[in-house]
């Protein structure tokens, strides 16, 4: 009998949804500026993709390699980020709309309290950045999740139990 091998995409659909609900509970709590429960959705992730990377070779019997091992992380984290960005757009323009100017507001307290900037200078950033804010925001969850999910996947690999059959040996 066959083995099933849960496919990159599943696993990439669960943890995007996990990534979606804890980012809505940051958001329905008012922590969405903050930068520390931010960076725990990014430790989520990492820790998800190792853990799928282990599970994948336990799946093989160990029959992988360091190539295939990655390769399964990769193609999980491809999923996250294709998933994470379309629900960006969404989150941008329909579920938290205010979010564009909450984010404008703490830009613009950073730029005051450093003091390089005219007022003239930080407006006209301030209206770059709102006409842009989508596209940036989406490449930024793009990037972001890909370094993640690249460095997740190297290390999910490198722990990953592998003793791969050489089919030459069997000869």
């Amino acid at each position: 009998m066959e083995k099933k091998i849960t496919p990159p995409w599943m696993k990439g659909l669960i943890l995007s949804l996990i990534c979606i609900v804890y980012g809505l509970i940051l958001y329905f709590t008012g922590q969405m500026q903050n930068k520390s429960l931010g960076y725990i959705n990014l430790v989520i992730m990492a820790g998800a993709i190792i853990w799928f990377c282990i599970q994948y070779a336990k799946e093989m019997d160990g029959n992988v390699t360091f190539g295939n091992v990655f390769s399964h992380g990769f193609k999980i984290t491809a999923a996250v980020a294709g998933i994470l960005s379309v629900y960006s757009i969404i989150a941008i323009k329909f579920i938290y709309p205010e979010i564009v100017d909450m984010s404008l507001e703490e830009a613009r307290k950073g730029m005051e309290a450093k003091g390089t900037l005219s007022e003239e200078q930080i407006t006209q950033s301030l209206e770059f950045v709102r006409k842009f804010f989508l596209p940036f925001a989406i490449a930024g969850s793009l990037f972001g999740t890909a370094i993640v999910g690249a460095i997740a996947s190297l290390i999910g690999a490198g722990v990953a139990k592998k003793n791969p059959n050489n089919p030459f040996e069997q000869q």
